[in-house]
C-alpha cells in the first residue's frame, strides 16, 4: 500500500483468498481495519522507523519557516511589486524558547534531539514517560497533563499516532490554553487537530501561527481559509519525502512481504 491505496475493504479481501500480508508504507495504520484483516488471516506490516529522521527534520523546518516567516519573505523577495524590503518586517526567535512535543515516540524524540541544538527548553506529553537517561540526554521535562505543556510552550509540535483517543486531540479548549504568541506545528495526521477550531483560533489571534504538513482532507479545497492566511504554512504531507527514505520504505515493505510468503517472522509486523 502506498498513500493508503488500494483501499483494503471486505470486498477486496474476499476477492483475494490467497492474500497473506498487507505491507503499508509509513507509520500510521489508521487507514486499516486490523480486526477485519485478522478475520481473513491477513498479516499487516508498516515502516515505522525509517521515516522518523526525515519527519523530525521537517518538523524543525516548519517551525523555523513559520517563526522566520520564510514563505512570506520569499513571496516578498520575488514579487514584481517589491521596491524595497521593509526594515520592520520581523519574525520571532526560536533559540532559547520553549518547545512542547506531544507524542514522544521515535519521531518526537528525534525532534527533541534537534531542538536541543537550538538551546530550547523541551517539554513533552506522552502516554508513557521516557526513562530518566533519555530525558536527560535531550533535557526534556515530562508533563503528565497536556494542559501544562500547552500553557507554557512557545511552539507545540504534534507527533502522535492517529487513534480514536487522539482524534481532534487539539480543539477549541486546547488552543485557548496556548499562548497568544504560540505556534502549532502538525507532523502527525490532520485529524489530530479540530481544523475548524484552528481556523477560528488563527482568525481571532488566539494563537499566533500554524505550520501544517498534514490536513484533512489532503489536499485542502482550494478555497479553504487555511490556504489564505499569511500566518499559516502548509506543505503537502512530505514528512518522509526524501529519495533515500522512500527507497528504504519500499525495501522494508518488500522484506515484510518476502518473510510472510516464506512463513518467517515479519519485520515491523503490526500486532
Amino acid at each position: 500500500m502506498w498513500y493508503h491505496k488500494p483501499v483494503i475493504d471486505k470486498e477486496l479481501l474476499q476477492s483475494l483468498p490467497m492474500l497473506k500480508v498487507v505491507a503499508s508504507s509509513g507509520v500510521g495504520i489508521d487507514h486499516l481495519d486490523l480486526n477485519l484483516l485478522s478475520s481473513f488471516g491477513v498479516k499487516v506490516s508498516n515502516t515505522p522507523f525509517v521515516v522518523s529522521t526525515d519527519t523530525a527534520d521537517l518538523g524543525m523546518a516548519l517551525m523555523l519557516a513559520s517563526a522566520r516567516r520564510l514563505v512570506e519573505g520569499y513571496q516578498m523577495a520575488v514579487s514584481p511589486d517589491t521596491e524595497y524590503f521593509p526594515a520592520d518586517w520581523l519574525g520571532v526567535e526560536v533559540s532559547g524558547t520553549t518547545l512542547g512535543i506531544i507524542g514522544m515516540g521515535t519521531i518526537g524524540y528525534k525532534v527533541a534531539q534537534r531542538a536541543k541544538a537550538f538551546d530550547m527548553k523541551i517539554l513533552y506529553h506522552n502516554r508513557n514517560q521516557r526513562n530518566k537517561e533519555e530525558e536527560s540526554a535531550v533535557g526534556a521535562i515530562y508533563c503528565k497533563k497536556i494542559d501544562d505543556l500547552l500553557q507554557q510552550s512557545d511552539f507545540v509540535i504534534l507527533a502522535v499516532v492517529l487513534t480514536p483517543q487522539t482524534r481532534k486531540l487539539i480543539g477549541k479548549r486546547e488552543l485557548e490554553l496556548m499562548k497568544p504568541t504560540a505556534t502549532l506545528i502538525n507532523i502527525s495526521r490532520g485529524l489530530v487537530v479540530d481544523q475548524d477550531a484552528l481556523v477560528e483560533a488563527l482568525q481571532n489571534k488566539v494563537i499566533k501561527a500554524a505550520a501544517l504538513d498534514v490536513t484533512y482532507p489532503e489536499p485542502l479545497p482550494r478555497d479553504h481559509p487555511l490556504l489564505k492566511m499569511k500566518n499559516v504554512v502548509v506543505t503537502p504531507h512530505i514528512g518522509s519525502a526524501t529519495k533515500e527514505t522512500r527507497r528504504l520504505m519500499m525495501e522494508n515493505m518488500i522484506e515484510s512481504m518476502q518473510a510472510a510468503l516464506r512463513g518467517l517472522p515479519i519485520p515491523n509486523e503490526v500486532l
